[in-house]
């Protein structure tokens, strides 16, 4: 594991700065519950950081609520939607530094809900910015938005330079509320950020259709795993740990640096897989004979989508704190434990059993 470089004083493995920057900073995020928002309050705690968390659904499955790390934080109740309670918990809390993770995140579900889709996402993060730029004590945010802001581009691996040009509802959605937050830096000065990332996994990821999380209960049950693509999608595919480092690196350098307000940063380890290879990865980890099945339903998905993190490298000295194949394990090793099985206790009912699709 390599040690990333931050903007405060002295560093720690994984790029914790040592009773510096983050130390009793009061932090708010939305969007706690949810795979990157869980690992990133659990981050900022060991940091020592002082977090307000905006919670609008109770998940006890959520990594926040199993690991306790939301016994450590300051619960605000309440929906992306309100203003109001955004502008209060900002308020009373005096928070310094947001990070806005808080979405509707499942393609599937944008394509057949697109209102609730445009509302958590488009006014959601108009809703957060409208009440930073009310708020004169915030002084950092990261927005955080989608490699399918881009839509689909002719020129790979795509830059931060290439038009924004959703088509399809989540897409569209990311691809405004990018849009919403450079508009906020560059009218109102206000200090905001965006990060595209590639496709997030790691454990705490429980939506089961997503294909590594899916995959990996699906070996566990001795079931084929279930592919609802060709299996020729190509894909960047991200640790959420690493996200969690790189949304805190960008927010401690934001703050002391100017010339980040209203730019955006992809975040990847460059690794581009096809969900087959992906799927043959996590197999081989975890010593499995199964074969998946491709089921070729995926509708309104963009085939080929990978970033360039060379401005990261560049304005950031940022780089990957995991491998694909370190995060694989990592998140392998957290879904044993959350399921409870091992895959020599989890006999096939029989040898085409196929596992669930949603």
């Amino acid at each position: 594991m390599k040690t990333v470089t931050t903007a405060g004083e002295g560093v720690q493995p994984g790029g914790l700065s040592p009773g510096g920057y983050w130390q009793d900073r009061p932090v708010l995020i939305t969007g706690a519950t949810g795979l990157v928002g869980s690992w990133l309050t659990r981050r900022l705690r060991e940091a020592a950081a002082d977090v307000v968390c905006l919670v609008r659904d109770w998940v006890p499955q959520s990594e926040l609520v199993r690991s306790r790390v939301l016994e450590q934080v300051k619960v605000v109740r309440g929906d992306v939607r309100d203003r109001d309670t955004i502008e209060r918990a900002l308020g009373e809390y005096e928070i310094d530094t947001v990070f806005h993770l808080a979405a509707q995140t499942i393609v599937g579900i944008a394509n057949r809900n697109p209102v609730s889709t445009f509302e958590s996402n488009i006014q959601g993060t108009w809703n957060l910015l409208e009440a930073c730029r009310r708020s004169p004590g915030v002084r950092s945010i990261v927005v955080a938005s989608s490699d399918k802001a881009y839509g689909e581009q002719d020129q790979l691996p795509y830059s931060e330079d290439a038009p924004l040009a959703g088509r399809h509802p989540y897409d569209v959605s990311k691809s405004c509320a990018d849009l919403i937050a450079h508009t906020y830096a560059e009218t109102y000065g206000l200090p905001v950020t965006v990060t595209r990332c590639g496709n997030f996994y790691g454990g705490g990821d429980l939506n089961w259709n997503r294909i590594v999380p899916g995959t990996i209960r699906s070996i566990l049950r001795g079931e084929r795993p279930a592919i609802r693509s060709d299996g020729h999608f190509v894909r960047d595919y991200f640790y959420v740990e690493d996200g969690a480092a790189a949304y805190m690196l960008l927010a401690e350098k934001l703050h002391s640096r100017e010339d980040l307000r209203g730019l955006a940063f992809n975040f990847s380890n460059e690794t581009q897989v096809t969900v087959l290879e992906l799927a043959g990865r996590i197999l081989r980890a975890m010593d499995s004979d199964l074969k998946p099945v491709v089921l070729n339903q995926a509708s309104h998905e963009i085939r080929r989508q990978y970033l360039s993190a060379e401005r990261a490298r560049r304005l950031l000295q940022w780089s990957p704190l995991f491998t694909l194949e370190e995060g694989l394990g990592r998140t392998i090793a957290w879904y044993r434990e959350l399921l409870a099985v091992n895959l020599a206790e989890a006999a096939p009912r029989d040898a085409d059993a196929v596992g669930a699709v949603y």
